[in-house]
């Protein structure tokens, strides 16, 4: 049981956060992901977690509960206007989240033991409102715009103006040195700190996020394949579609290994049901590359992946792949292991604590076309190899990264800072 925690405030700001997430929208992925599955594991703890995000979608309801989890839910606060404002710029909106959020817990006589904050506009948030209810305020990047910055590279003009860098990293800065205490998700991230912000201290806990081992996993002997329409053999890549995923040089290695590979198919999922226009530029030179490398009976982009397709996405693969420049984690790689698949990710990003190269997947540096295309051959051509890696992947998960397993490193967090 919980002990003396019986109440908790997560607060996650941007993007689309509904009970059932509808990942691929803008500013919508593994965070969404990551909030709603540690909540229902807290939940099945006897905690009640209420998530605040904000609301500028008049047809969503203001109070969202959890299906099958009637101890959490989604709570949203207008502020600004009604329409979505990509993280970037959403700073402007957050002192009128802060004060109707504040309003709104008031009004309910609503109680919480303590806030989380996750991400930066989240984190300014959590202070303004913990700090009016006088309650600890706790806080988890997820992504570190100094890290980030250096992984990205490219004009530092024009970086600065499509990601807001300056100050993200100042309101971060001041998130780290105002929370009673932080976890980050890697070891990384933690050396991050200290190399790119100058900020040590003992109160940064490293907390990995977790997996639904129930909901992704093998199949199991005898049970029938759902049909996804897919080609098959295929490759799977499943993310957001943004600059910093590494798309473009998945495609240039995979055209790469089909000229290797006989009939292996590349499938990329992932996007929203209507792209924003950074999206559908991200998209169009996806589609430009297909076209110049004339492999579009090839390569497949499926955009959105419905629930329902999810997991078996995941199942009928070969393997997977994740080429992102830049990841603070990279829960789709843990997703896939779980359900038994090798994979081949980028060592650029936080995965890598999880993943011994050669033992349980395979890490690579994704701008190196030679050495991305031949990780993808060697995991297609020997069929041995690669249910041995998918085995062992699937063992690391079981054993170390199941929600429940991240839920109660969270209250032993807590219990130690309140």
């Amino acid at each position: 049981m919980s002990d003396e925690i019986r109440n908790i405030c997560m607060v996650s700001t941007h993007g689309y956060f509904d009970p059932v997430p509808q990942l691929g929208q803008t500013d919508t992925g593994g965070q969404v992901v990551y909030v709603l599955e540690l909540a229902r594991a807290l939940a099945r703890q006897g905690v009640k977690v209420d998530i605040y995000t904000r609301w500028f979608d008049r047809s969503r309801r203001q109070v969202d509960p959890v299906p099958n989890c009637p101890d959490a839910r989604v709570v949203r606060i207008p502020a600004g206007p009604w329409q979505f404002i990509a993280k970037e710029h959403i700073y402007g909106v957050l002192p009128e989240l802060a004060g109707n959020m504040t309003a709104f817990i008031r009004d309910n006589g609503l109680d919480y033991d303590l806030f989380h904050g996750h991400y930066v506009d989240a984190g300014i948030v959590t202070l303004d409102v913990a700090h009016a209810l006088e309650r600890p305020a706790f806080f988890t990047a997820h992504s570190l715009g100094a890290w980030k910055r250096e992984q990205m590279g490219g004009d530092s003009a024009e970086m600065e103006e499509k990601y807001n860098f300056r100050h993200r990293i100042s309101e971060e800065m001041r998130i780290f040195r105002s929370v009673v205490a932080q976890t980050v998700t890697t070891a990384i991230q933690k050396e991050k700190l200290a190399e790119l912000y100058g900020f040590t201290a003992d109160n940064v806990r490293v907390i990995p996020p977790g997996v639904n081992v129930d909901t992704f996993r093998p199949l199991s002997p005898g049970e029938s394949r759902v049909e996804t329409g897919l080609p098959r053999p295929y490759i799977f890549c499943l993310s957001r579609i943004d600059s910093n995923k590494g798309h473009d040089l998945l495609l240039r290695a995979f055209d790469i290994v089909r000229r290797s590979v006989p009939d292996i198919h590349l499938v990329i999922g992932g996007g929203s049901l209507h792209p924003e226009q950074r999206e559908q530029d991200v998209l169009n030179s996806m589609k430009a590359i297909i076209t110049e490398k004339n492999m579009a009976d090839r390569a497949h982009l499926t955009g959105y992946v419905p629930d329902e397709l999810l997991v078996p996405y995941y199942q009928q693969a070969e393997f997977f792949v994740l080429p992102s420049l830049f990841e603070p984690f990279g829960m789709t790689v843990q997703e896939a292991m779980a359900c038994g698949k090798a994979v081949v990710a980028s060592r650029l990003g936080g995965i890598r604590e999880v993943i011994v190269s050669g033992e349980n997947g395979f890490l690579v540096d994704p701008s190196d076309a030679e050495e991305f295309a031949q990780a993808m051959v060697r995991l297609v051509q020997d069929t041995g190899l690669r249910d041995k890696i998918g085995e062992r992947g699937r063992e690391t998960i079981r054993e170390s990264y199941s929600w429940d397993a991240i839920s109660h490193r969270h209250l032993e967090f807590y219990r130690e800072y309140l």
